[in-house]
Order: structure tokens, then sequence, then C-alpha cells
């Protein structure tokens, strides 16, 4: 008598406690791909819309029209474009009142392109911590269905005199898809969320020197026309 060995009915013959764990690293991987594809289009999005923005900026135009521009262009306001108009609006307010300092004002710029910044860093950030739970979890989850599988198995084998390979083998398989499975949902997780987070790095980089540069073009500014 052969026994049927096939991936389907090995989940379906699987202890009650077995097939729970196996449920719930299904979720685990659809929660973690579904975080993975929404992450990658995000991070796209905020890369192009930078990169778009940094290429009008350092043409050199008006930063009055530049800030319009953005305002208008919703797809282009996120990222580097976020910061600057964060800055740039604290500036137009500010350097029409007279009884400001000009250093007070600049203070005031910084901090709001500061506050800009930990706003789209959050937003990059949002659901890592999920997937790194996901990644450092599964195989745990996984190895616990298996345990509890090799212990039913065992636990069959109890009042059988005369235990054969045959007997012990569709258990510790159903046992083994736990493990095989936490390892599907964590392996993606942990690739992914390394990769997003040296993506989350490169581009907190990109904002910190933006910040530095934009704030540096204000103070001149200011200087010019003092001067004036």
């Amino acid at each position: 008598m052969t026994t049927n060995m096939s991936f389907v009915n090995l989940v379906l013959n699987a202890s009650l406690i077995v097939q729970l764990v196996m449920l719930s690293l299904v979720i685990a991987s659809i929660a973690s791909w579904s975080i993975i594809f929404s992450k990658n289009k995000l991070i796209k999005k905020i890369k192009l819309a930078s990169d778009e923005f940094e290429s009008a900026f350092w043409k050199g135009g008006s930063l009055s029209d530049l800030y319009q521009a953005a305002k208008r262009n919703n797809s282009l306001n996120d990222g580097i474009s976020s910061i600057f108009n964060a800055g740039f609006q604290v500036f137009n307010r500010l350097s029409s009142n007279q009884s400001i300092n000009k250093n007070q004002m600049i203070e005031e710029c910084t901090r709001s392109m500061r506050v800009a910044q930990m706003r789209e860093v959050d937003k990059l950030e949002q659901s890592l911590a999920t997937l790194a739970s996901i990644g450092s979890i599964s195989p745990y989850v996984g190895l616990f269905g298996t345990v509890i599988g090799i212990m039913n198995s065992f636990r069959a084998l109890a009042g059988v005199q005369s235990a054969t390979l045959a007997m012990v083998a569709p258990g510790i398989a159903e046992a083994l898809v736990a493990t095989a499975m936490g390892l599907f949902a964590a392996i993606p997780a942990v690739v992914a969320y390394n990769r997003f987070v040296d993506s989350v790095s490169r581009l907190e980089i990109r904002y910190d020197s933006f910040s530095e540069e934009f704030t540096s073009i204000l103070q001149k500014h200011e200087l010019f026309d003092s001067d004036n």
C-alpha cells in the first residue's frame, strides 16, 4: 500500500496545530509580498520625483517659479521636493517680515526642512518593521510546526510493536512542510528588508545633502539682499 505524499495531501492530513501554523505562515507570506510590492513602488516613485526635482533645481532658475511648479505638480511633491517646499514656504513667509532676525529666519527654514525630512523618512520606513519581524520569526514558527508534527508522529507509534519507515515517513514529511513554508516566508522578507533599508539610507543621505545645500543658498540669498 502506497501513501500519497503530494504537498496538498500532506497539508490536509497534518494535525490541526500544524495546519494552523501553516495557515499563519501563508498569511505572513502574503503580507510580506504585499509590503514588498507596495514599498518597491513607493521608493521608485520617490527616487524618480527627487531626480526630476533636483534636475530642475540645479538648472539655476527662479526658486519662486520652481516652488509654484512643485505645488502644481503633485507627482513631484515627494522626497526632496517636499523638503524644498517646506523650507521655501517658511522663507517666503518670513522674508517680508522686517522685524525678524535673518539668522532666525534661516533657523526656522532649517527646522521646517528637518521636520519635512523626518516625515519623508517615516513614510519610507513604514511597514519595514513588519517585514523584519516576518523575516526573523517565520523560520521559528515553521520549526514549531515541525516539532509538533514529529511529536505527533512518534506518539502515534507508541502503541505499535514493529514500526517501519513507511509508518513514520508521512508524519515527518508533514512536519517538514511547516519548516519549508517558514523559510519560504522568511527568505524574501529578509532580502527585501535589507534592500529597502539600504535604499532608505541612501535617500536620507540625499535629503541631508540637499537640505545643507539649500540652506547655504538661502543664506547667500539673504546676504545678497541685505547688501542691496
